[in-house]
């Protein structure tokens, strides 16, 4: 058998997701157990929304909680560039093959066609996808809108019946039928790859062994199987690992636990309890001792000994297992020294202190006033919220939009932060000191503090979305049928 080699191939949209690195911990320590290599491929093919700062988060946390990996984008490696955005050529000079070879076909539908298309499916209640309408195009129609330019994609093809046999490591033969799968776009309008086009390519050209990805990736198994037999290649191992759930069963999103890596390390988790979590997710260690090291899990690592039951993220366990980290593993010496790393870390003290330096007197006036930034979800009752001029509604209204706003910020900085809250007051028509009382609130737990614009840039969008969710909760939280109306509020002012 070759080298085993796998991948974790992380999207920089967005804040770093613990399921990333539950994925990542699982690829490393097979690679690892089997003498083999693992690769960070970063998939920056959405050019709208991947942006190289959330590249770095997504690096950084990943080494924050040792996940190191031997081939990537700042390492290098015989297989690169490993990213995406840097491989075009490859992906076109891979689809003209495709559609040399009669697998793939250029297709001219408008947007607006796709639309109504869509809705007259649903009306049918028919499996929604393409309908093949640019199949019936003549080669000379093909080949006068291409000369002139006219905007399309490319679809691959798959059979209108019969059945793809995926065949899991874990989960063995699985049968899925090709009636269900979409003639998928392969390249975009814009000459860019999707996933699936670019994923298949690069998994080949990279030599990677064996996939080990979650199971929301099951029923694309059969696209990427059949670009492996369009291509005459031959396919890695698939392994589908069981998806992170909330307690109520659902998939771990953000909103319902915090999902963020950046979270739990502003929180004050140790990153070796982190990483001990998300390998007890599904896996444990043959003795049953439940406090164990990424050196012990790959030293013990069976990818078979996997449950495909869903594992919950539970967050109290969570803090269970810190505890004994802090208790068990740290001596005294050590306790003091990993605090005063999380606690006075000079680049985030080098942001506060401007702050408060002006309402000092004595460094004894420090912890109350500066105490909120290292303090977790502030200790706040309904009673806090109280004001003549801001309801109940109005504090959840407001913490609520912030919350949704703050998900589209371009950037995390202060003058981008400022902008958001003075244009929202306005929307609202709010005085901004009313507008942003519940907000002081949510953030230092106090309507006194350092500006609470200057505290959200220095907090940061993990610990600011987890504050302002815990506001929202004490303030009565929101149901299914409150949220919607409230979202559907929230797009009427187009903020």
């Amino acid at each position: 058998m070759s080298q085993v080699r796998t991948r974790i191939a992380p999207s920089p949209t967005g804040d770093p997701h613990v399921g990333t690195a539950y994925i990542a911990l699982f690829n490393m320590c097979f690679a690892r157990q089997m003498g083999g290599k693992f690769i960070l491929r970063i998939e920056d093919t959405d050019q709208v929304r991947s942006t190289r700062e959330s590249e770095q988060d997504i690096l950084d946390s990943l080494r924050w909680l040792h996940l190191d990996w031997d081939e990537g984008p700042d390492k290098g490696g015989d297989f690169g560039p490993y990213r995406q955005s840097e491989r075009s050529e490859i992906y076109q000079a891979h689809v003209n093959k495709l559609v040399a070879g009669g697998h793939a076909f250029p297709c001219f539908c408008t947007e607006e066609r796709l639309t109504e298309l869509r809705r007259q499916q649903q009306e049918q209640k028919i499996q929604p996808g393409y309908d093949g309408h640019c199949l019936q195009l003549d080669k000379e129609d093909v080949k006068r809108r291409l000369d002139t330019n006219q905007p399309h994609v490319i679809r691959m093809l798959v059979p209108a019946d019969g059945k793809c046999i995926v065949n899991d490591m874990l989960r063995g033969d699985i049968e899925i039928d090709w009636h269900q799968i979409d003639m998928q776009v392969l390249m975009k309008s814009d000459g860019l790859p999707t996933y699936h086009l670019a994923n298949v390519v690069d998994d080949h050209l990279m030599q990677i062994t064996h996939v080990i990805r979650g199971e929301e990736w099951i029923t694309s198994a059969p696209k990427h199987l059949k670009l492996y037999e369009y291509f005459g290649w031959e396919p890695p191992v698939l392994i589908h690992m069981p998806l992170l759930r909330n307690a109520d069963k659902s998939k771990l999103s953000k909103r319902k636990n915090p999902t963020s890596i950046g979270y739990y390390q502003k929180m004050g988790y140790l990153s070796e309890a982190v990483v001990n979590y998300l390998g007890m997710m599904g896996w444990s260690m043959p003795d049953g001792e439940e406090l164990f090291s990424v050196e012990d899990m790959i030293a013990n690592f069976d990818i078979n000994r996997v449950s495909l039951g869903g594992p919950v993220f539970d967050t109290e366990k969570l803090d269970w297992l810190n505890g004994r980290y802090l208790r068990e593993k740290l001596s005294d010496e050590e306790f003091m020294q990993r605090f005063g790393e999380w606690a006075f870390d000079p680049a985030t003290m080098h942001r506060i202190i401007p702050l408060i330096k002006q309402r000092v007197e004595l460094f004894s006036d420090v912890a109350g006033i500066a105490g909120f930034f290292i303090s977790g979800l502030p200790k706040i009752s309904l009673t806090d919220f109280e004001h003549k001029k801001v309801s109940v509604e109005d504090s959840v209204k407001i913490l609520q939009y912030i919350a949704w706003a703050i998900e589209s910020l371009p950037q995390w900085h202060r003058d981008c932060i400022e902008t958001l809250l003075m244009g929202m007051a306005e929307k609202m028509e709010l005085k901004i000191r009313d507008f942003l009382f519940p907000v002081f609130i949510a953030i230092a737990g106090t309507s006194v503090s350092t500006s609470v614009i200057d505290s959200i840039a220095v907090l940061g969008k993990d610990m600011t979305r987890a504050r302002l969710r815990h506001a929202i909760e004490v303030l009565g939280g929101l149901s299914k049928k409150g949220a919607k109306k409230l979202e559907s509020d929230y797009r009427s002012l187009g903020i």
